[in-house]
């Protein structure tokens, strides 16, 4: 079992190019089928101040893209059009 604070902790990279995306910043969660749908990494130039203030992009990495999780990195298969770019919230959905 994983705990939301040891998710933000680890470092997001793509297997495909190597890039650490950045840690995690939220999950995205469906309530109804009590499961974890996406998680939820920094865009480029959030411009965020450790997490903490500003808005700005966000990607959001489908769960089923999720490769390995890993004691310090969570790998991830990212290609082109398969993460979501995105400024706040969808409605329906819950972020912790």
């Amino acid at each position: 079992m994983v705990k939301i604070s040891e998710f933000q902790e680890k470092d997001v990279v793509n297997i495909l190019d190597g890039k650490n995306l950045g840690q995690v910043i939220d999950l995205e969660i469906n309530l109804q089928a009590g499961r974890v749908e996406a998680i939820v990494v920094p865009g480029k130039g959030n411009g965020k101040f450790f997490g903490l203030f500003g808005g700005g992009e966000e990607i959001t990495i489908p769960w089923r893209n999720i490769v390995k999780i890993g004691k310090d990195v969570i790998l991830v298969r990212l290609d082109d059009g398969v993460a979501l770019m995105k400024q706040g919230m969808d409605e329906g959905s819950y972020r912790s």
